[in-house]
């Protein structure tokens, strides 16, 4: 079984167990994170939209990092312009513990009082006038 979930506009496919490389997040070492699920795919076929509405995928933080250095060079010849730039792209790495609905708690439905009627409160606001 597999999910394909998103995180900072990328998505990614992960199954239980695989560690991935997503954008950085600010949680520490050791912290569970979820990410919603926007396909599964498993024996019995594949599930979109509104069947994976409730599916969560659990992951555990395993360190922070930052990628390989890349070089931005910018060049505009005849003009002597030259600009040297490197860049690192902060990550963190995640190990996927397990794919399925999410335990969230739902909160209570709240009880609304009885309104009275339109023509009670119209005589109300009458009496008070006189």
């Amino acid at each position: 079984m597999y999910a394909i979930f998103e995180n900072g506009g990328k998505q990614y496919r992960a199954s239980v167990g695989d560690l991935l490389k997503v954008e950085k997040l600010n949680v520490k070492e050791g912290a569970t994170v979820e990410f919603p699920v926007i396909l599964t795919a498993d024996d019995k076929g594949i599930r979109v939209c509104s069947e994976v509405a409730n599916v969560k995928l659990s992951a555990e933080v395993v360190s922070q990092g930052k990628e390989k250095k890349i070089i931005v060079f910018k060049y505009k010849p005849k003009k002597n312009e030259r600009k040297k730039q490197g860049h690192r792209q902060p990550y963190t790495l995640i190990k996927v513990t397990a794919i399925g609905v999410s335990e969230a708690k739902k909160p209570a439905a709240k009880k609304t009082a009885a309104k009275k009627p339109a023509a009670e409160t119209a005589e109300a606001t009458e009496a008070k006038a006189e």
